[in-house]
């Protein structure tokens, strides 16, 4: 197994690591969490570009790779939905797009064709590692707060009005990405 298949099953491993942190109690837990979440982000970086780089692209990674993505960053948005922090219907928005483009990759691949990311899939996935940084961001900022001083309603109230509206962008940009990658590909339902 190569460095970058290697990377991406860190990545996997990663993401239960992250899980557990971010459902632990308290401040260190927390910080842990985005520690490990930003190594996790940093793989996904990492494995595509020394694949690239080194002449090491697999099937394995080509598979595997947008799957270890998918459950990262899934898996946080879960993790969010069980601490009540965002409405599910934004995950299963997310969820739904991320299957069918998910199904319409593989269906293409049995084809014998690979289809590469749009710059709207970029776009979607810059924005929905924002709203994940942006949420422990506001996780380790409550933790400080009501560790050493004084948590108020008014606070709650406007970093949840920030959480909804990075969420409320993070759901368009991923629906609008969906419908322009199935309409960019529509010739292989002719086929």
């Amino acid at each position: 197994m190569n460095l970058p298949n290697k990377l991406t099953i860190l990545r996997i491993v990663l993401t239960f690591v992250f899980m557990l942190f971010l459902f632990s109690r308290g401040l260190v837990f927390k910080i842990i969490a985005l520690v490990v979440f930003s190594l996790a982000s940093l793989t996904d970086f990492y494995d595509g570009y020394i694949a690239r780089k080194r002449n090491l692209v697999t099937n394995f990674g080509k598979i595997m790779d947008p799957i270890a993505d998918k459950l990262l960053v899934l898996g946080a948005f879960l993790a969010f939905v069980q601490l009540h922090i965002i409405s599910a219907w934004m995950v299963v928005l997310i969820i739904s797009r991320e299957m069918i483009i998910t199904g319409l990759r593989l269906f293409a691949m049995t084809k014998g064709k690979f289809l590469q990311a749009e710059k709207g899939g970029k776009h979607k996935t810059v924005s929905q590692m924002v709203a994940i940084f942006l949420i422990l961001g506001y996780l380790i900022f409550k933790e400080i707060i009501i560790r050493y001083f004084n948590w108020t309603y008014n606070i709650e109230v406007w970093c949840r009005l920030g959480i909804v509206l990075t969420m409320l962008v993070t759901v368009t940009l991923t629906l609008i990405s969906g419908i322009s990658y199935l309409w960019n590909n529509r010739s292989l339902f002719n086929d």
